[in-house]
């Protein structure tokens, strides 16, 4: 099943803050929309506190892998892993199956620290502000990454903040 691309999807601050209180520490309207047509039809990986921040249901158009240890959750869209490795592994399976050549690391903060080393290409909403948080990303260091793509964002009139959308690739 080599061959599939792995890519982590994160809205990032400043400071490295990429959660709060179980949710998203900002509204970036723009950035979701940007986030639905990057992921649609293809796996998503995340944790279980991640599934449940995005209400407990799966998006639609895209079949999710959710790792716990404990929890089991009963939908027809969604796939139980019990670590990052399992649940990479589920997600290159559904991909092959549906002639998909990509699936998506979606978080949260435990599954992308794990995920950082394992992954190809990185999709980054740097979010131009310092925010208070409990939940962070890891350092992108560049020596291992190099930007491909760099878009500035201007706030929209749904954005708490304007944004840097950056696409990073592994250095060879």
């Amino acid at each position: 099943m080599s061959g599939i691309i792995k890519t982590i999807v994160v809205a990032v601050s400043e400071n490295g803050i990429i959660g709060r209180d179980g949710d998203m520490p900002w509204r970036l309207s723009t950035d979701l929309k940007r986030f639905k047509a990057i992921t649609a039809g293809k796996p998503l990986v995340m944790g279980r506190k991640t599934y449940e921040s995005i209400g407990g249901k799966p998006l639609p158009g895209r079949p999710h892998v959710v790792i716990s240890r404990h929890a089991a959750i009963d939908h027809p869209d969604v796939t139980m892993a019990h670590s990052l490795a399992e649940a990479i592994g589920k997600a290159e399976a559904i991909a092959a199956e549906q002639g998909i050549g990509e699936i998506i690391i979606a978080g949260g903060g435990q599954i992308y620290a794990q995920a950082i080393d394992l992954v190809d290409r990185m999709c980054v909403t740097h979010v131009e502000t310092h925010v208070e948080g409990d939940t962070a990303f890891p350092a992108i260091d560049a020596a291992r990454w190099k930007p491909v793509e760099t878009l500035d964002v201007p706030a929209g009139e749904k954005d708490n903040y304007p944004t840097r959308y950056v696409v990073y690739e592994r250095r060879s």
